[in-house]
Formats: C-alpha cells, structure tokens, sequence
C-alpha cells in the first residue's frame, strides 16, 4: 500500500524546506530510518530521512521549497505504482508554484476572525509583498489553511470575480460608493493610498493585466500630478510626496526608490528570515536596553594564567592561546559562563512569553550570535549552567566553526532560552541587540578597553567592557533586568 512521504518538521521554528539534493535515485528501495534527501532550510543544510519503507517515488523537486507537511514522494511495495492525483490527499496542497504547470484557480478566501494570525510561508510572503497581494484575501491551501506560494500566485493570475458576488473589501474590490457606484477593483493598500491623499481611484490608470489597481499605480498617478502642478507652477516637484511616504509607512510597504541602486540584495533565504524575524521581534514585544560596565581585570588575569599554563604543557608558536588540544576560553567564553549562573539565580529571564502567561523555562540553554558573510545564526549551548568553562570554550569553538563550514545539524539551532551576541572584535563598545524571539532577554558584548581609575590616590588603567542587556518589559521589569546584569558583572568581577 502507497505511503506518503511528506516533507518533515524538525523544529518548532522550522516553517518549509527547499529541497537541495536526493541521495538515493527515483525508484530506488529505501529503509525506514535511511537518509534519502538533503533539505535547506531557513537555517541549515541537512540530511532527511526515510519515514518508511519501500520503493521510494519522488515527487518533490529539486530547488523547490515545500511547507512542512506537503507530500514529496511515495513509498511504494514492489510494482505498486503511485497513486493518481484524485487519490491522493488534496492535490491543491500538494503542488508548489514552482512545480505546477498551468495557472489553477485560487480557492475562495476562509473568513477569518478580526485580528487572527494569517498563517503564510516565506516564499508566499515575499511572492504576496512582490505582487502587491493582500494576504487576508488568500485562501491557503497547506496545512492548517496555510498560505503557500502557489495560493498567492493563483490568486493573483485568477481572473477578477463578478463584483456582485463579491464580499466588500473582498479580493481587492470595494464597497458601494453613496451614490451607487461601484469603484475599481484595487488591493487593500491601494485603497489605503488613495484614502490617504484623496486620490479618486476611478482616474488611477492600472497596469496590472486583470486590471486591479496596485499601490504602485495610485503612488506613479500622485506622482504624476505633482510633476504636472510643478510644472506649471515653475516649482521641482519633490522625488518623494511626503504623503506617499507616510502611507507606505502605515501601509507597511517599502518607499519608492528616490534613485537608481547601483545593487540590490535580495531579502529571501536568509536574509528575508532574518529581515523578517528581527521585524516581528521589535513589533512583538516591548523592548528596552541597558548597558553595564564590567572591570575584567579578574577575568584577563584568569586567562592569562590559562594561556601560560597550555603553552607550558604544549608549545604555542603562532601566540594564538590554544596549544595542542587544549582550548583557552576566550572573553565571550566567560561572558556566557556568567549568564548562564545568572540565569539560574533569576528565573523570570530565562522565560517565555505566551498569550496569557510568562513561562519559566526550566532548562538553560544559551544562544549564541555567529556573523556569517551573508547573514547570522544563533546555533545552541545546551545546559550551559552544567557545563565547566572548558567545556563552554570547547563548545562553543564547534559550534563557531560549524555555524561558518555549515555542518551542524538542525538541532544544533533549537531550543535558546537566552542568548549571548558580541560585537567587541569589530571596535564597538556599546549596541542595542535586538532579542531572538521566543527569548526575553539578549545580552551584547562589548570590546575589552583600557579605563583609567583612582585606586588610593593614583590612577590604575582597567580593562572594562561594557554589557548591553535588551529585555522584554512584558515579561520583567527594569530592577529585575538590572540585578540579572549585575549578576553577571559580580560573577565576572570576582574569578
């Protein structure tokens, strides 16, 4: 009997995955447990594995990103041949965008309550903000009404349904003017535009072929008319209408461009996920920072000590600290030490935000900030509250090197209940981190300076840097967030 096999999800933050490579041939026998294909997702590159047994079918293809759930392949027994489309599980849900031949129609939009989460993948997100869809108008067709990019793109080629049949505010067309005409069919942002400015929509020329107005069409007819009355005024028209940037502000699209770029860099893979996690972080929750300094004089002593007893036990040409196998922790080292006793003395920061509650997290799992050329992940110290400074340093040199070469695995990015990121190596003493949702916290790290202090009398340069703790004030407020530094300044201050 034909088995599905769906594209899985390894993560409670993994959303759909493009699949990179098979690593068994169409038709080949697999076992349960094998791995059978390679996955990239928003975060890593990693091997999947067979849910079951049989002739595996392939389905998905390669370069295409499928939502967690949708079908990929079959597994078949011995001269079975896959099921046709009708006997499979909705054939809507199963084929991407990419992957369909011919333009399908858009399944009607599900009512939605006032303010309920719209449930979209990234590529439908990014596909919608390109095509100037309104995803509130999208019927999903994944699981759990998901939105994929296949939904967006067959709502966007469907024809313009009868506007009598249509709801107001529906699918682009709005209600009923007082006098009893009907306006032109135009997005949701349109509309918003053109209120905005007072621009009848009746004279905004569309460029779209099923003649819907965008939000584009309403910004090049505002431009249009201010070129005219500059014009006859004598008077530059201004590149960009004030007005026009205040509605793609409150409309939530990006400005017109005020010049031609000289490059651009795609917001999609990673740097879309990061683009829009980081956005939702800063609109989700109530974000405030306070910075601490710290006297490390303590802690340069302890390493240096360190670095002198590895050279002791094994040579040390290049000077770089590390000698044979030993691993000499470094600053951010002994930074993430301290936050993770200090989370265990103040539970409320190691927590979680839900719809009704703060969470307090049990276990301590502390994430830390690797910069790729391209981008940024926050791969995983698990238990760090267990784990010796040695075992700290030495964990977090493989997860450095694996986040950059790209060989940790998914797990290695789950599960950060706090996390550690350092900007000191590039110069900079004090930033505001943005915190890694679901956290509530992020601690930066600042670059080690020379302080000038009194000590009896005489002056006496310190090695300080400064921590720069980001908190969500709906999870703790500012006396809280305060000792929690200082918990780690003290747990510093005293090696």
């Amino acid at each position: 009997m034909a088995t599905e096999f769906a594209m899985p999800k390894l993560g409670l933050t993994m959303e759909s995955g493009t699949i990179l490579r098979w690593l068994v041939p169409d038709g080949a026998e697999v076992t349960a447990g094998q791995a059978v294909l390679l996955v990239e997702t928003d975060k890593v590159e990693t091997e999947i594995e067979a849910s079951g047994s049989g002739v595996l079918a392939q389905t998905g293809e390669i370069g295409v990103e499928y939502p967690c759930g949708v079908r990929i392949g079959w597994f078949l027994e011995a001269g079975e041949e896959p099921p046709a489309a009708g006997e499979a599980a909705p054939a809507a849900a199963q084929v991407p965008a990419t992957a369909a031949s011919t333009p399908q129609p858009a399944p009607a939009a599900l009512p939605r309550k006032p303010g309920e989460r719209i449930l979209a993948s990234p590529a439908a997100k990014r596909l919608a903000r390109e095509l100037g869809i309104e995803l509130a108008a999208v019927a999903g067709s994944g699981p759990k009404g998901r939105i994929t990019e296949r939904d967006v793109r067959a709502a966007h080629e469907a024809p313009a349904a009868p506007r009598a049949a249509e709801p107001a505010g529906a699918a682009g067309i709005a209600a009923p003017e007082p006098d009893g005409s009907v306006p032109p069919p135009a997005t949701l942002a349109a509309r918003q535009l053109s209120d905005l400015v007072g621009v009848d929509l009746r004279a905004v020329p569309a460029s779209a072929a099923d003649g819907r107005i965008s939000r584009a069409d309403v910004a090049a007819y505002v431009r249009k008319l201010l070129s005219e009355a500059s014009s006859a005024s004598g008077s530059p028209a201004p590149s960009r209408p004030a007005a026009e940037t205040t509605a793609a502000s409150e409309a939530g699209t990006a400005a017109p461009l005020t010049q031609t770029p000289t490059g651009q860099i795609p917001l999609r893979g990673m740097r879309g996920v990061i683009a829009e996690r980081m956005s939702a972080s800063l609109s989700s929750m109530a974000q405030l920072t306070l910075t601490m300094d710290v006297d490390m004089s303590a802690v340069a002593a302890q390493r240096t000590a360190l670095v002198e007893a590895a050279r002791g036990r094994d040579a040390d040409p290049d000077g770089s600290g590390n000698a044979g196998d030993a691993v000499v922790p470094g600053y951010t080292d002994f930074v993430v030490a301290a936050a993770a006793a200090a989370l265990g003395e103040h539970p409320r920061v190691n927590s979680q935000v839900t719809d009704d509650a703060v969470a307090l997290l049990g276990d301590i799992h502390v994430g830390l900030a690797v910069a790729l050329d391209d981008g940024l992940l926050v791969p995983v110290i698990r238990h760090a509250d267990r784990l010796s400074l040695d075992e700290i340093a030495s964990e977090t040199k493989r997860l450095a090197a694996g986040a950059r070469d790209g060989t940790l695995g998914y797990d290695d990015y789950q599960g950060a209940t706090f996390t550690v990121t350092a900007l000191g190596m590039f110069g900079v003493d004090v930033f505001t981190p943005i915190i890694n949702s679901p956290n509530t916290a992020i601690l930066g790290v600042g670059r080690i300076r020379s302080e000038t202090v009194w000590e009896d009398a005489a002056p006496e340069p310190r090695p300080v840097l400064t921590l720069s703790l980001t908190w969500d004030h709906r999870a703790f407020d500012g006396a809280p967030a305060a000792r929690f530094a200082g918990s780690v300044r003290d747990w510093l201050e005293s090696r």
